[in-house]
């Protein structure tokens, strides 16, 4: 890896990463619409090697050293202070991988797309370039501008290519979003006033003097513009009809990366730039976190559609992430980042997996199924072990991430962590429901000619998959990566 770092460090590779995406839109804007595989194929191979990059970039990263890594930076509007400032830290490199892990598996879940599939790419790799510049901007301008870019396709995503009441889910998916928007603007405004520096740097800023009275101010200003799109209660109404509506791919790239971008804003923005105010509100934030694990999860259990089932636990999960960073210790934060991590990967193959039953059954309602696992037997694989997962079976992702999370929390919040973990008891019951109702019993007559996954499918679970396992059995380099970074935001809060 010593060679791999000494070469990143003389390219401009996160640079060459978030642009990868944009050149495949490129290339596919001279390619004819009815060309589809060629489009696709573009679409892939960009795609796989900004995987492959954001995998060597995370090896790559030196966590004895910590800190900021890879700096790239230039004048941009010296007179406003907006710069080009990039960098990874344990924290993002992590989320960078997730990004290219999770473009990936959904490029191979979209081979189906066949409605205007080079629109259709061009929208989903775009998002993907705003998703990417979100996680190594350091300028908070730039930050800003990645972050609208990820935001803005998904209207046009869900509303051309969902399903059911679409565009009625994308308004509403838009509108929740932008209002989150307008308060990020405004804490933008307030810290670069406020500050003094007249600048958007986030290593500036960080050693600048906010007064208490200001961190109190404007600390829910960020939590909650960025908690909007991490699906925090009650600000969350709008993830489980955006997720029932939005194509395969949007669906997992959604759940997968882009509520992570609003958890990272939380942590990253919010409580290391105002430790003060985070200390004030985040107890109030435990509260309504506990809401999210335990409703999401009671939510789950009411829903007889898949994706809606998928949506609430991705409610409920997303609780967990923000309950980590409600903690405020370095165990907690370490916890909340993993859990990032795994919930992107498992969701993104929870939902692949819908689409994928979805795209042969033609229905979404659990009690129309029954007996799938005969006919689709690696599907029903895939599902049971995304399942198991999902309610946080030692040997995966899941287990490790939120063990972490509780462990940390329960330093802070005793009685609230052990409410919290309720909603594992919860989780397990609808996750072992929905597995016997859906692929188990006697196989429903109309579903009998369905076939299993194909080779692009599989390609892509085993991906998902492989992430799991890996993080679910070895989690000691992933949680060294993650905690050299979460470490410096708990010590500003007096923590460790």
């Amino acid at each position: 890896m010593t060679a791999i770092r000494a070469l990143f460090n003389s390219l401009p590779i996160l640079t060459i990463i978030y642009l990868l995406p944009l050149a495949a839109v490129a290339v596919i804007a001279l390619i004819p619409g009815e060309n589809k595989k060629a489009i696709k194929t573009v679409s892939l191979l960009f795609s796989a090697a900004a995987f492959v990059l954001s995998l060597l970039l995370f090896f790559a990263y030196d966590y004895h050293a910590g800190g900021f890594q890879f700096v790239e930076r230039a004048a941009w509007i010296p007179a406003l202070g907006v710069s080009y400032f990039m960098a990874v830290t344990g924290i993002n490199v992590t989320l960078v991988l997730l990004t290219g892990v999770i473009i990936l598996a959904g490029v191979l879940a979209s081979w189906g797309v066949e409605e205007r599939t080079k629109e259709f790419f061009i929208l989903l790799l775009t998002l993907t370039t705003g998703v990417f510049g979100v996680f190594m901007a350091y300028n908070l301008f730039l930050f800003f501008l990645f972050y609208e870019i990820a935001v803005l396709p998904m209207y046009l995503l869900i509303g051309i290519w969902g399903t059911g009441p679409k565009e009625s889910s994308a308004m509403k998916l838009t509108l929740y979003l932008m209002a989150g928007s307008a308060l990020i603007v405004a804490g933008l405004l307030g810290l670069y006033f406020a500050s003094g520096l007249r600048t958007f740097d986030m290593d500036l800023l960080l050693n600048a003097t906010f007064s208490r009275s200001f961190q109190i101010t404007f600390f829910p200003v960020f939590f909650v513009g960025f908690g909007i799109l991490a699906a925090l209660w009650p600000f969350h109404t709008w993830s489980p009809d955006g997720h029932a509506s939005a194509p395969t791919a949007v669906s997992m790239l959604h759940a997968g990366v882009l509520m992570k971008l609003g958890a990272y804003g939380c942590l990253v923005v919010a409580v290391w730039l105002l430790p003060a105010g985070a200390k004030f509100w985040l107890p109030v934030v435990a509260l309504l976190t506990l809401v999210n694990i335990v409703y999401g999860s009671l939510g789950a259990v009411a829903q007889r559609d898949l994706k809606f089932i998928v949506a609430y636990s991705s409610v409920s999960h997303m609780g967990i992430v923000l309950l980590g960073i409600a903690a405020m210790n370095s165990v907690a934060f370490s916890g909340a980042v993993l859990q990032m991590f795994s919930h992107g990967v498992m969701t993104g193959l929870f939902f692949g997996l819908v689409g994928m039953v979805y795209g042969r059954a033609h229905t979404r309602i659990v009690t129309e199924m029954g007996g799938l696992a005969k006919v689709m037997p690696a599907l029903a694989a895939f599902f049971v072990l995304t399942g198991l997962t999902s309610l946080g079976l030692p040997g995966t992702s899941g287990f490790v991430a939120e063990i972490t999370v509780f462990l940390g929390a329960f330093k802070t919040y005793p009685v609230l962590t052990v409410i919290a973990i309720t909603g594992i008891v919860i989780t397990a019951f609808y996750v072992l429901k929905l597995v016997q109702t859906a692929f188990f019993g006697p196989l429903n007559p109309h579903l009998a000619l369905l076939k299993d996954a194909n080779a692009a499918e599989l390609a892509a679970l085993s991906l998902l998959m492989l992430f799991i396992l890996a993080v679910g059995f070895y989690p000691y380099y992933i949680m060294n990566v993650i905690h050299s970074s979460v470490l410096p935001i708990a010590l500003k809060l007096g923590a460790a």
